[in-house]
């Protein structure tokens, strides 16, 4: 097995590795409970090379550190992605387009970082994989482990949507439902990995997490005629979603098959808004709650927070906050208006646009993504905070004409 060459972010030390590699071995050992993860580790590459491959091929799985060979036998990716007239209108841009990862085996985009994680398993020789999660990326490892004949153990808060804990056991997994946050549900599988020696599949924490996350972003480029959007907007939590689109497009850029990196908008939950805060201020300060209708993105202490940070530095790309509320109605106006019924978690880059028209934020010119990352299915009970049932009506026509005529 060929050796797999790592970067640490913070002190940008290379080393290579065979084995299982979670943090940097220098910068890791500063990670303290409570803090966002220390030496999180990106996959270098030969960059020359993979453009010269890449362009014999146009083929993405280039930029992947595991051969295929070890890949489950499930189709993870290669979602739509389209311009939406009706919100271009809507919101008077003249390319607004949706990424719709919502179509995704387990009806998310963590089934990409799952896919790799799995295939890194098999590779390695783990049959067993743990994870903590508020529910997709639990759902995700559940949903391709089924696939590997893998055993998933998933760490949720026992407050998680009850669609997805059910999605987890309907997959065969091992749920333990914790008493306690996110954060508590992190602390827990990393301590389960350590006792057991099972692979961890903990967002940011292992580096393959990262990896399958960012072919979102590669598969934009090659769907968007090998060019690079102007701004992605993207729901952040942990802000491992956003650490992958960045790494995708740094990626390209490297390989200068790109002269620019989209920029990069965090959009958060109001009430779950470290990263923002973060960005905003320099400063880090964990949340003493994180409390939103949002549960995909609720989280006190997220993990990739340094490297969501650069990323939006870096990309020259902003933050933004959103109420519940906005969420909610956001939810409904992109169904009502595309068709796609999504989490409020992937709402909340629709509400996100709204604040950047009210402020002008981005050019109406500029070609503007909304990356959908989770379904509907997954949370009705958020949805239906804002419907209004209709009350039954009698078995009669002639009633029924009276009411709806």
């Amino acid at each position: 097995m060929n050796k797999i060459q790592y970067k640490c972010i913070q002190c940008n030390k290379v080393f290579q590795s065979n084995e299982v590699v979670y943090l940097c071995p220098d910068c890791g050992k500063n990670y303290k409970e409570g803090n966002p993860l220390e030496g999180i580790l990106l996959i270098d590459y030969d960059y020359d090379k993979l453009k010269n491959e890449f362009n014999k091929t146009l083929d993405i799985k280039i930029f992947s550190p595991i051969d295929l060979k070890y890949y489950p036998n499930i189709k993870v990716g290669h979602t739509p992605f389209y311009k939406s007239e009706r919100l271009s209108n809507l919101f008077d841009f003249e390319q607004i387009y949706v990424k719709n990862d919502t179509l995704n085996p387990s009806g998310s985009l963590k089934d990409r970082a799952s896919l790799l994680v799995v295939a890194q398993a098999n590779m390695m020789g783990y049959d067993e994989i743990v994870t903590a999660s508020t529910g997709n990326a639990a759902s995700a490892l559940a949903c391709i482990s089924a696939a590997a004949r893998k055993k998933a153990i998933i760490f949720a808060p026992a407050n998680a949507p009850k669609a997805k804990l059910i999605q987890i056991l309907q997959y065969g997994a091992q749920l333990i439902r914790v008493n306690g946050t996110y954060d508590d549900s992190f602390k827990l599988s990393l301590e389960y990995s350590k006792t057991r020696k099972v692979l961890n599949r903990n967002t940011a924490y292992n580096p393959f997490t990262i990896e399958g996350k960012k072919t979102v972003g590669l598969e934009i480029f090659v769907q968007n005629y090998l060019k690079a959007p102007d701004a992605i907007l993207i729901p952040v939590g942990d802000g491992v979603i956003l650490s992958g689109v960045y790494k995708a497009f740094k990626d390209l850029y490297l390989a200068k098959l790109i002269h620019k990196i989209p920029k990069l908008i965090a959009i958060q939950a109001e009430n779950s808004a470290a990263i923002y805060n973060y960005f905003k201020t320099g400063k880090f300060e964990a949340l003493k709650s994180s409390n939103t209708v949002a549960d995909s993105i609720s989280v006190s202490v997220p993990s990739a927070a340094h490297l969501a940070k650069m990323a939006i530095e870096e990309t020259n790309g902003e933050a933004i906050t959103v109420s519940d509320e906005d969420i909610l109605k956001a939810q409904k106006l992109l169904a009502e208006n595309t068709g796609i019924f999504v989490e409020p978690s992937s709402a909340s880059v629709v509400a996100g646009l709204i604040k950047i028209k009210q402020n002008n934020l981005l050019n109406k010119k500029e070609q503007v993504v909304l990356l959908l990352t989770g379904s509907g299915l997954k949370d009705i009970e958020a949805a239906e905070k804002i419907l209004h049932f209709p009350e039954p009506v009698e078995n009669d026509i002639n009633k029924i004409m009276d009411i709806y005529a």
